[in-house]
C-alpha cells in the first residue's frame, strides 16, 4: 500500500480523519474507514498513485480527561505528581490506546501506507501548525482579542456544546436613583448580578421610553447603573426588562458593545467569586447564588422564585455547566475563509446529498463567527 515515490501515475490521496487517542475505536469509526478503504481501493485499481495516509489525534482536552479518570481510581491527582509524570503518563497513554487503534485499523483491513503512520504530536506534525498559524496570523487570518466564549470551571477550558436543565428564575427589583420607583426583571443567574452595568429596554416599549437615560441602583453592590435602550430587549418576554451583564453573557457582551458600558468580570476560572466583591470571595458560583438570593431579600429586592425551564450549556467532556465568561482568545477570521467554500456549493461544483444539507451547511459558513 505504500506508494511509488518517482511514479508517473496521476496522484490521489486521503489523510485519515484521525481517531482520538481516548480509548479505541466505535462502529462510526469501522464505517468511516469502510468508506475511505472502498474509495482508495477503486483509485488504486484504476490506476492511480494513491496513498492513504493513517494517523492518530491526541484531543488534548478530552485525552487528558480520560487520564485524570484512570488516575483517580489509583488516588492520584494531576496536582499531585507534577506536569512531567503526568506527561509521562500522556505517552504512556499514546502507546497504549493509540497503539491500539492502530491494530484495529490493521484488523479492518484498512489499506493505509503504514510504513508513514503518524501522530498529531509527532515533531513534523506540530511544526507544520506553528508555521500555519504564524503564516495566518501574519495575513489577518488570526487574531487575538477579548471575547464572550464557553468556559468549563473544571476543564479550564472554552467549549461550544448546549444541552438542557432545569433552573430556578428569581424575579429582582431594581430601585431607581431618583426614588421615583422600581424596575423589575427576572433572572437565572443572580450571582452575576455583581457584575451587571446596566439594564435594558426595548427603545419601542411605551412602559419605559420615559425611563431611558435614568440611573438605577444596583442591588447589594449600590453601584450606578443606566437603564439603556436596546432592540436585543424582547417587549413581550417577561416584564421587558433585562439585566446586562457584559463579562458573563454573550448578548450582553454585544449589547454592552454597542452603548459602550463596563466589563466587569466577578468569577475566577475555576468559577469562584473574586476578591473585588469580599462577601461572596472565594464561594463556588453556586453557594454564592443561595447567598446573594438570601441577601436580596434582607435587602428587599427579590420579588419572587419561580420554576423555569432554561438552555444551560454544559461541559461535553465533563457535564460541568459552562459559564459564559469574558476572555482572551485566539480566533480565526471566518468571512474570507467561507467565502470559496460558499461560492463552490453556489456554483454547484459540490453538491450535497440529500440536498436539504445545502441549507444547513450555507447557513452555517454564512453565520459562522
Amino acid at each position: 500500500f505504500t506508494p511509488h515515490v518517482d511514479s508517473e501515475k496521476e496522484p490521489y490521496t486521503i489523510v485519515i480523519p484521525p481517531p482520538n487517542i481516548t480509548g479505541q475505536l466505535h462502529m462510526g469509526h469501522a464505517l468511516d474507514e469502510t468508506l475511505q478503504d472502498i474509495l482508495i481501493r477503486w483509485k488504486r485499481m484504476s490506476g492511480y498513485s494513491t496513498l492513504w495516509l493513517p494517523g492518530t489525534d491526541h484531543a488534548s482536552i478530552a485525552t487528558e480527561a480520560k487520564i485524570v479518570e484512570a488516575m483517580r481510581k489509583e488516588g492520584i491527582k494531576k496536582e499531585d505528581i507534577g506536569r512531567e509524570a503526568f506527561l509521562e503518563r500522556a505517552w504512556a497513554w499514546k502507546k497504549q490506546y493509540g497503539g491500539r487503534i492502530v491494530e484495529q485499523l490493521k484488523k479492518l483491513g484498512s489499506s493505509c501506507d503504514w510504513t508513514r503512520e503518524r501522530f498529531t504530536m509527532d515533531e513534523g506534525c506540530s511544526k507544520a501548525v506553528k508555521e500555519v498559524f504564524i503564516k495566518y496570523y501574519q495575513e489577518g487570518l488570526i487574531y487575538r482579542g477579548e471575547r464572550i466564549i464557553n468556559w468549563c470551571p473544571k476543564c479550564l477550558t472554552s467549549i461550544s456544546d448546549a444541552e438542557v436543565e432545569y433552573e430556578d428564575q428569581a424575579g429582582l427589583r431594581y430601585p431607581l436613583k431618583d426614588g421615583s420607583g422600581y424596575l423589575e426583571l427576572a433572572t437565572t443567574r443572580p450571582e452575576t448580578l455583581l457584575g451587571d452595568t446596566a439594564v435594558a429596554v426595548n427603545p419601542n416599549d411605551e412602559r419605559y421610553k420615559d425611563l431611558v437615560g435614568k440611573t438605577l441602583i444596583l442591588p447589594l453592590v449600590h453601584r450606578e447603573i443606566p437603564i439603556v435602550a436596546d432592540d436585543y430587549v424582547e417587549m413581550d418576554f417577561g416584564t421587558g426588562v433585562v439585566k446586562i451583564t457584559p463579562a458573563h453573557d454573550p448578548n450582553d457582551f454585544e449589547v454592552g458593545l454597542r452603548h459602550n458600558l463596563e466589563v466587569i468580570n466577578v468569577m475566577t476560572d475555576d468559577a469562584k467569586i473574586v476578591d473585588a466583591y469580599p462577601k461572596y470571595a472565594g464561594m463556588d458560583r453556586y453557594e454564592a447564588r443561595k447567598a446573594i438570593v438570601e441577601d436580596l431579600k434582607t435587602e428587599g429586592a427579590l420579588v419572587e422564585i419561580e420554576d423555569y425551564n432554561h438552555n444551560v450549556g454544559t461541559c461535553y467532556r465533563c457535564h460541568t455547566v459552562i459559564e459564559p465568561m469574558v476572555s482572551k482568545q485566539w480566533f480565526v477570521k471566518m468571512e474570507p475563509l467561507a467565502k470559496p467554500a460558499i461560492e463552490s456549493v453556489e456554483k454547484g461544483e459540490i453538491k450535497f446529498v440529500p440536498d436539504r444539507f445545502t441549507k444547513n451547511y450555507l447557513n452555517w459558513m454564512r453565520g459562522s463567527r
